[in-house]
């Protein structure tokens, strides 16, 4: 079950003041996703550390009962939307009232109906079940020059910059932007507000990998606050089948990490990081870290790096 609190009150501003906020806001960003990697991993880690040493013999039965635990530096979406409300508290006294106005909002990735989805009920309370809140990020919605629209930031998907979407698509609607584009593959995003309900934002995501192109469709809640993103959407990263530890520079591009698939016969992650020749990627056996003294110094040095 999830539950929203009421509308947080919107932070009106001049154009000018706007725009001042977005930079004000980027700076911090650009230093927040350095500082604070994507980790899906720890929580991950300490899930089993907490049922190995809870009495209950059935997982299924502990799960049920486990609080997910937010804590410093090892964070997913939930706790790196925390992070950015708890930084950008920072310019209440440049723009009064933000502090109240921030939420959490939540997101259903990969929509397959979107008129369904976004006509059949007001929010998503209406499905319940069906619904999944698979992803969280920082909202802020905003009267520009009386114009409605909404102030985003998603460093989860490391987004380091503020994405603007304004209720008639004018300036400074962010519109389509290029998130990461690297030799293989290309991601590029647009939000906007939908048209049916403007209760969600649809997100749009192309990737382009050579001539194939595959779009996906996500849709974020942005009528009320958020209030269930520990009891849902960071439980429910638990039972992903991918973990991963992300480093990112200040525009969000990923400089190194680590990540593996949850399969019961997984011996093996990869590794990545950027060298002399641009990304590289290794795979390495997970039993090679069993025994610290049997790991030679260029793993070592590598894994410090």
């Amino acid at each position: 079950m999830f539950f929203f609190y009421a509308p947080r009150p919107a932070l009106h501003l001049t154009l000018q003041q706007y725009e001042d906020l977005v930079a004000k806001a980027e700076a911090l960003l650009s230093r927040l996703v350095v500082s604070e990697n994507y980790d899906s991993v720890n929580n991950f880690l300490t899930l089993y550390d907490a049922y190995m040493a809870s009495p209950d013999p059935a997982l299924h039965e502990f799960f049920q009962k486990y609080n997910p635990p937010i804590r410093p530096k090892k964070n997913t979406c939930v706790g790196l939307g925390m992070e950015v409300m708890k930084k950008l508290k920072v310019l209440e006294k440049d723009f009064p009232g933000i502090t109240k106005s921030m939420m959490l909002v939540s997101c259903d990735e990969n929509i397959e109906d979107l008129v369904d989805y976004a006509t059949s009920f007001p929010g998503p309370q209406g499905f319940l079940i069906e619904t999944e809140k698979d992803h969280v990020m920082a909202a802020i919605h905003v009267r520009i020059a009386g114009r409605p629209g909404v102030f985003l930031s998603d460093l989860g998907y490391h987004i380091s910059r503020v994405v603007t979407v304004m209720a008639d698509r004018c300036y400074p609607h962010t519109g389509w932007f290029t998130q990461s584009d690297e030799p293989h593959c290309r991601k590029e995003y647009m939000y906007q507000l939908n048209l049916q309900n403007t209760n969600y934002i649809e997100w749009h995501e192309r990737e382009t990998r050579g001539a194939n192109v595959k779009e996906r469709l996500s849709l974020i809640y942005v009528a009320k606050a958020y209030l269930t993103a520990v009891s849902v959407t960071e439980k429910r990263n638990l039972v992903w089948d991918l973990r991963s530890l992300l480093a990112r520079d200040p525009k969000g591009r990923l400089t190194a990490g680590i990540y593996f698939p949850l399969k019961p016969k997984t011996v093996e992650f990869t590794i990545f990081y950027e060298g002399n020749n641009g990304k590289q990627r290794k795979k390495m056996k997970f039993e090679t870290f069993m025994e610290l003294q049997k790991v030679n110094f260029t793993l070592t040095y590598l894994i410090r790096s």
